[in-house]
């Protein structure tokens, strides 16, 4: 499998890793980006592949509730210029009121739908427009709770038990934007997640020293494995606003709440730059290097 210089960028961008190390690891897997992920952290040069490391299209993450019901959506344009503007913005709280006006089970029924309103502000601000995605909670004996960071860079929408304070979910609200949680608790990790997890943290041991007992590397495992729950699962995470409790500590103090689900968003997340910013980007790493 061929790779291009993109793909080093993109390798550099996901692992923090230099660009040679990136593009050795591309020739050791043949191309192969998730192995390549692999290959570095193995050799202990890269942690877990950041999620949002291809931030590059422009646009917001924006929240919306009425009746009830609440929406995190993300809509995409060309240029930061035009997603800090007011009539972009008076057309993403468009969508999101359309959304929560209606019953709406695709991107591509809202895209549709709200196409002759899209057409009307592509003529008005002259860049394309992209309805990304969006979710849609509804309170039935439950709280929920938006919250919007960053003018819009990074969007969360929790769910937790009725009776929860205000106060208590939207601190949740914040943890999620801040420490990135990707589950509730590590009941819900997939296995085959956690067993991909332990691949990689055995081969990291066994490169730090090849003649570790086996019996040694597995009560390493133990404790990595655990330290790779707390950064994943919300309620084993630190605490960002009181750093001697976790998250389940935190809401055992305040009531036993019990969070639902969550959804967060960063704008732009998985999506490609345009050629000309890769290049640009390409050399300028380069010439660090």
């Amino acid at each position: 499998m061929a790779f291009t210089s993109k793909d080093v960028m993109e390798l550099r961008q996901r692992t923090g890793v230099g660009m040679m190390d990136c593009k050795k690891a591309l020739v050791a897997t043949d191309g192969d980006m998730e192995a390549a992920i692999d290959f570095l952290r193995e050799k202990g040069m890269a942690t877990a592949a950041k999620k949002e490391a291809r931030i590059a299209a422009e646009g917001i993450v924006f929240a919306a509730s009425k009746n009830g019901k609440s929406v995190l959506l993300e809509v995409n344009c060309e240029s930061d210029f035009v997603a800090g503007g007011p009539i972009f913005k008076e057309y993403v709280a468009q969508v999101a009121d359309y959304i929560l006006d209606n019953t709406t089970a695709t991107v591509a029924d809202v895209i549709a739908a709200m196409q002759p309103v899209t057409n009307e502000y592509v003529m008005k601000m002259g860049e394309k427009l992209s309805i990304r995605r969006f979710t849609v909670y509804e309170a039935n004996d439950t709280v929920v709770d938006t919250y919007i960071h960053m003018g819009g860079k990074i969007g969360v929408m929790v769910e937790a038990t009725s009776g929860t304070s205000a106060e208590v979910i939207h601190d949740v609200a914040l943890q999620i934007a801040a420490a990135n949680a990707q589950y509730v608790t590590r009941d819900e990790v997939p296995q085959a997640e956690v067993e991909h997890e332990k691949e990689i943290l055995k081969a990291q041991a066994m490169n730090e020293d090849s003649n570790k007992p086996e019996a040694i590397i597995e009560k390493m495992l133990v404790g990595r494995i655990n330290k790779f729950y707390k950064e994943v699962c919300l309620t084993e995470q630190v605490f960002v606003k009181n750093g001697d409790l976790t998250v389940a500590q935190y809401l055992k103090q305040n009531g036993d709440a019990k969070i639902i689900r969550f959804t967060r968003y960063a704008m732009g997340e998985g999506l490609q730059k345009r050629e000309d910013d890769f290049a640009a980007e390409v050399m300028a790493q380069a010439h660090l290097n």
